[in-house]
């Protein structure tokens, strides 16, 4: 039961559309129908609204301030909203739709429990749809939601509305992506976006919101667990004289007192003697928790090194990491330059020793004999690290299954990396 605004559950979401498919509308339609904006805010809009000529208040305008910003060709990376319903806390990623800014999907999806892709209902699936959903689908995004918009302008057409359903199906069948919903929606006049629509009786779903206040984005209890050792506790004081403590973030699964556990790399084995979360002494903690584990023996472990459940499958240790690959910068990727590699919570030298190939991901079809990559990107990569590092699939864990590229010079990040 929740006991307030603290206790609430959080869903990240992000959104995605082509140019004019209404998404800035329907964040803004989310907004206001939820009453998430102050009154100052609907003010300015409503203001902004009369000046342009707009008879009605164009809700567009409370998300499309970055606009003009990226018009003018200023880097914009993602802009995050925030707000939140008696049943649900909320942030939604808002990335740029064009090619040019794949990298900023990459990033805003990278955290997302959902992704909302927008579809013009007078246009259908389109070529952007195709990348927007290829791009979820690179992310292991397990839950999306399709809005075919705009369907005030097709007289709220159910056939309209079947075969955008239809021709989606037929278009990520060969995507490995989850569970996929479809909603008919007008963002403008607000149908099934907040409230229910009676101009789609043939539409028994739930709108937009009762979707996202209720979609399941629960943790799975039977992942193995894993947890990336980020600080050693050894306090200096007479009360923990003996105190050793391994401090991490969760990864996946769950921990209890007792458990046994191993450490990778070294392949060392233990038992869970305690959790700790700050002062508060825990039989169990699970994903997302940040915790201090103490083991029954002593052993040399230190950052960067992998504590998971000892009576499941490892995760992998080695040197050579297949992934695929965003590029974010200009400087272009190039084999055999040495870059610092950021994974879990460990940092080593490494480079790429080759450039399987390079994905178009308008069409999904792959271009080899590539040298180089160049912003925005997306190819399949071999990675070549100086010492080990403990991963899975991307797929099946994000945060052992992530790569960072960073320049070694500069300390900028240029990539981002799902392993394979």
């Amino acid at each position: 039961m929740n006991n307030g605004y603290l206790d609430m559950q959080l869903l990240r979401f992000t959104t995605a559309g082509s140019v004019d498919d209404g998404k800035s509308t329907l964040i803004g339609r989310l907004l206001y129908d939820s009453k998430s904006i102050f009154e100052d805010q609907l003010e300015a809009v409503e203001t902004a609204s009369k000046s342009r000529g707009n008879e009605e208040v164009n809700l567009a305008l409370l998300t499309d301030g970055l606009r003009a910003e990226r018009e003018q060709g200023i880097t914009i990376d993602v802009a995050y909203r925030y707000f939140a319903t008696p049943k649900r806390k909320f942030i939604i990623a808002d990335t740029p739709g064009h090619i040019e800014y794949t990298r900023n999907m990459v990033t805003g999806a990278s955290t997302a429990d959902l992704a909302v892709i927008l579809i013009d209902a007078r246009h259908g699936v389109m070529e952007q749809t195709i990348r927007h959903s290829y791009v979820a689908a690179l992310l292991a995004i397990k839950q999306i939601v399709v809005c075919v918009n705009k369907m005030d302008l097709v007289d709220f057409s159910q056939e309209v509305f079947d075969k955008i359903v239809a021709d989606y199906k037929a278009m990520s069948a060969n995507l490995p992506i989850g569970k996929v919903d479809f909603i008919p929606i007008s963002a403008k006049n607000g149908d099934n976006v907040v409230n229910a629509s009676t101009q789609t009786p043939w539409y028994t779903g739930k709108p937009l919101l009762e979707f996202l206040e209720t979609v399941n984005i629960n943790v799975d209890s039977t992942d193995p667990f894993r947890m990336a050792v980020q600080y050693v506790i050894r306090p200096i004081s007479d009360k923990f004289a003996d105190f050793r403590g391994y401090a991490g973030r969760i990864a996946s699964g769950v921990v209890k007192v007792g458990d046994k556990v191993k450490v990778l790399p070294s392949g060392q084995t233990s038992e869970v003697a305690s959790i700790w979360l700050s002062d508060k002494e825990l039989q169990e903690a699970s994903q997302g928790d940040s915790v201090n584990i103490c083991l029954k023996d002593d052993i040399d472990i230190s950052r960067g090194d992998v504590l998971v459940a000892g009576d499941t499958a490892e995760p992998e240790v080695g040197q050579t990491i297949a992934m695929n690959i965003c590029w974010f910068r200009e400087t272009p990727l190039q084999l055999g330059k040495r870059y610092i590699i950021r994974h879990a919570t460990q940092e080593v030298q490494g480079m790429f020793k080759s450039i399987d190939y390079k994905i178009d991901i308008n069409s999904q079809e792959k271009q080899t004999g590539i040298s180089q990559l160049t912003m925005n990107d997306i190819a399949f990569v071999q990675l070549k690290t100086a010492s080990p590092l403990v991963f899975e699939n991307y797929h099946t864990n994000k945060v052992l299954g992530s790569i960072i590229v960073v320049d070694p010079d500069t300390n900028d990040t240029l990539g981002a990396g799902m392993i394979e």
